[in-house]
């Protein structure tokens, strides 16, 4: 399945190849999906960036679609994550490019403008705000903190367990999984798991999609994941201890132009709420962060025509 006027083809950087999709010509702007995605969940972007003047690139994240899968959990972590996507500017050509990310791909964004300023001239991250390096080993705290009780990323962390879930029938799954983090499901009505719970089992199999994904959208994803698996995009949430390792003494504040985009509904941003309130204060240069009514998790497939308007309005502050 393609996507008119996208073309896709892979390129070499930080030692693998990132399958890309791309359009457009002009100043480069990378977009970075999340869990569990593909370059296809910025389909609505590309053209309106493409026609404002810009070569838009959407990568499959390593472990993703037909971009490379190393076999190493290790090789997940956000420092490597972050390399590709740095290694992607030269590869294509640019001394700099405006990076903007979705759910994982935030993170790496942020990490992006953080670590490379001289690469990266201006950031945007969708769902997920900007926090500074923990003061405390993260998976410990997490453990300490949803003691006793379900909690997603914690079950993601065993190798093969959630592969498993995912894979038994991964059609059903996704829906599953998207329809939850839509803005549609009320989060606060859903019963408590305990820690030994999977993920899927009490889960309602949705009869109808929300209008913002359609059964060729689901087919997509679908077909992506049946071919590649789920190992690599469950290695994501494996990393954090690895990660925060990694990045001791990392900067704290961004000084480019930034912008900031979320789900008013989205279980992320309440999970985040501190964060989100504390991130202009990290963020210095943070031009435009709004939150949708309504929306849930999956923000630029959720709500493309708002996504796009504050992208464009984003563009156009920086590039006058």
């Amino acid at each position: 399945m393609s996507w008119p006027g996208v073309s896709e083809r892979r390129v070499a950087t930080n030692g693998i190849e990132l399958n890309i999709a791309e359009a457009g010509e002009g100043p480069l702007v990378l977009l970075l999906h999340g869990f569990p995605e593909s370059w296809y969940s910025w389909r609505h972007q590309f053209k309106p960036i493409a026609d404002a003047g810009y070569h838009v690139v959407a990568p499959d994240m390593r472990g993703y679609g037909k971009s490379d899968k190393p076999h190493e959990i290790e090789a997940y972590n956000q420092v490597e994550v972050r390399k590709d996507i740095i290694g992607l500017i030269p590869a294509l050509g640019y001394d700099e490019a405006i990076v903007i990310g979705h759910d994982w791909g935030a993170p790496t964004a942020w990490a992006t403008a953080l670590h490379h300023p001289d690469k990266v001239r201006a950031v945007g991250a969708l769902s997920v705000p900007f926090m500074p390096r923990s003061p405390v080993q993260p998976m410990p705290a997490m453990r300490e903190m949803f003691k006793g009780q379900f909690f997603y990323q914690l079950y993601f962390f065993e190798p093969g367990v959630a592969e498993a879930e995912f894979e038994a029938d991964i059609r059903t799954s996704l829906k599953k999984f998207l329809v939850l983090a839509g803005g549609e499901t009320d989060l606060t009505q859903l019963t408590p798991k305990g820690p030994d719970d999977d993920m899927f089992s009490s889960l309602p199999d949705p009869e109808t999609l929300p209008p913002w994904l359609s059964e060729e959208d689901l087919d997509f994803y679908a077909g992506e994941f049946g071919r590649s698996g789920m190992r690599g995009p469950l290695n994501y949430y494996r990393n954090h201890d690895l990660a925060w390792k990694l990045t001791e003494g990392a900067p704290e504040h961004i000084g480019q132009p930034a912008f900031f985009l979320g789900g008013a509904n989205d279980g992320v941003i309440m999970m985040a709420a501190e964060a989100y309130q504390a991130m202009p204060t990290y963020v210095r240069d943070l031009r435009i962060n709004e939150l949708i009514p309504g929306i849930g998790h999956w923000t630029q497939q959720e709500a493309p025509e708002k996504t796009n308007e504050v992208i464009l309005r984003f563009l156009k502050e920086v590039d006058g």
